[in-house]
C-alpha cells in the first residue's frame, strides 16, 4: 500500500508560479513511475509530467519549458514546479504512482486545486 498526499495548490494570477508537493508513504520502495495529472472542470484527466525511478522525465507538450517535475528522499516526495501559469490550467492536480513488478499497481492522491485567474 502507498498513500499519497498532495499539497501546494492555491490561487495565483496568470503568469505566476506554484510548487505542488506529493508526499508518499507506505511501500514506497516498489514505486517505479511517478506522475502528475490534472483534470479541469468538464474535461478528461490528462497526464502533465512523469518521472521514472531512474530519474528520467517527460512532459505534456503544453507544459514543456514551464513545468518541472522532481523528487526527493529516494522518491518519497514528488514536486511539480509550475511557472508562467495560464488560466486554462485551472484544474485539480493529482499525484499518481505506478509500482510493483510490471507496474501492476497504481495509487492516486486526492488532488489539490490550482486556480489561475486572468
Amino acid at each position: 500500500q502507498v498513500q499519497l498526499v498532495e499539497s501546494g495548490g492555491g490561487h495565483v494570477q496568470a503568469g505566476g508560479s506554484l510548487r505542488l508537493t506529493c508526499a508518499a508513504s507506505g511501500t514506497t520502495f516498489s514505486i517505479n513511475v511517478m506522475n502528475w495529472y490534472r483534470q479541469a472542470p468538464g474535461k478528461q484527466r490528462e497526464l502533465v509530467a512523469t518521472m521514472t525511478r531512474s530519474g528520467s522525465t517527460n512532459y505534456a507538450d503544453s507544459v514543456k519549458g514551464r513545468f518541472t517535475i522532481t523528487s526527493d528522499i529516494k522518491n518519497t516526495i514528488l514536486y511539480l514546479q509550475m511557472n508562467s501559469l495560464k488560466p486554462e490550467e485551472t484544474a485539480v492536480y493529482y499525484c499518481n504512482i505506478l509500482g510493483g513488478p510490471g507496474n501492476t499497481y497504481q495509487y492516486w492522491g486526492r488532488g489539490t486545486q490550482v486556480t489561475v485567474s486572468s
